[in-house]
């Protein structure tokens, strides 16, 4: 069993931090961000790795910055890992860091690589309707994702499969893989793959692309945004200067939604009007290409709900034009 620093922060990671402590390799401690203020009352909350370490009483470092760190830097030789385990840690590591192992250091990484470089990879992967995505294990190296690949494992992306559902199936299948790659390089004969320079990259995520463009996006590009940020922060449209957000929808031609609904000529209405607004059946609403059917839904200063609880307190009126 090896000697094993672990850096990482959010539950992604902590899922592959409880795989190779619970397969029995030494934990030499964690490093991850420090505790960040959150919520309405800005209490000081740990990452969900960290929480874990102190269960296991796990040594924990929060520094600030890695970079140009010395004393973070000397810490680590004299600890002396074996191997140095990464999994969206959320800073990018120095080359004399990642040297300091002999079994080199090794990265988590929810993409099959060299698609999706970057920070966002799972979000990026539903937003642009991706039919696939997987877990890639490989060497770090400076460049970013750019390391020479161990393994991969591939999986299907359902149709309307939120990140945070597609998030919780790769952090369990990455926390495998990571088991597994460690066991091929600890037997010696681990894959070393060098990655493809055709590479696309999967960058932050800002509040700007939240808001739904009813003029120019199709029903199926507005469906996949709408899922691809679903739970990080939402998209949002609005409804009389009300700032409206739509966690869940989904896209219909304009044939499919005037027979189920005895309703024609949709094609001709205004890009964001309401065509349909009943508790009972539901809100449509007309984009470029189609309809959009709002399945979630949460009002300003309010909660998240299904569309008939919302449409049973609040009056949205058909021809009304959502911004």
């Amino acid at each position: 069993m090896l000697n094993i620093l672990f850096m990482g922060t959010p539950d992604f990671a902590k899922e592959s931090l409880e795989a190779i402590y619970n397969k029995g390799h030494n934990i030499l401690g964690v490093v991850t961000n420090p505790d960040r203020p959150k919520g309405r009352g800005m209490k000081m909350i740990a990452s969900p790795v960290k929480e874990f370490a102190i269960e296991k009483n796990i040594l924990v470092y929060q520094p600030e910055k890695v970079k140009n760190n010395q004393e973070f830097l000397n810490i680590i030789k004299n600890l002396n890992p074996d191997m140095i385990c990464v999994v969206a840690y959320g800073k990018i590591l120095p080359v004399e860091i990642l040297n300091i192992p002999k079994f080199g250091s090794i990265n988590v990484h929810g993409s099959l690589l060299p698609k999706y470089r970057g920070s966002a990879p799972i979000q990026w992967a539903v937003i642009n309707g991706e039919q696939k995505t997987g877990v890639t294990t490989m060497y770090m190296s400076e460049g970013l994702d750019s390391g020479d690949i161990i393994l991969k494992k591939e999986v299907e992306i359902g149709q309307d499969e939120t990140t945070g559902e597609l998030w919780n199936r790769l952090s369990k299948m990455g926390a495998q893989l990571l088991v597994e790659t460690i066991e091929q390089i600890e037997k010696g004969d681990a894959p070393r793959i060098p990655q493809e320079n055709d590479f696309t990259l999967a960058p932050m995520l800002n509040k700007e692309m939240s808001k739904i463009d009813w003029n120019t996006k199709k029903g199926l590009d507005i469906k996949n945004l709408i899922r691809g940020l679903n739970p990080i922060m939402g998209t949002y449209t609005f409804y009389d200067n009300k700032k409206i957000k739509i966690w869940k929808a989904d896209n219909l031609s304009f044939e499919n939604f005037e027979t189920q609904n005895n309703i024609q000529n949709c094609c001709e209405k205004r890009n964001g009007e309401i065509v349909l607004a009943d508790d009972k059946k539901g809100l449509y609403i007309k984009c470029l290409d189609g309809i959009i059917k709002v399945i979630e839904i949460q009002g300003e200063n309010s909660k998240r709900m299904n569309i008939s609880d919302f449409l049973r307190g609040n009056k949205l009126e058909v021809g009304k034009v959502f911004e």
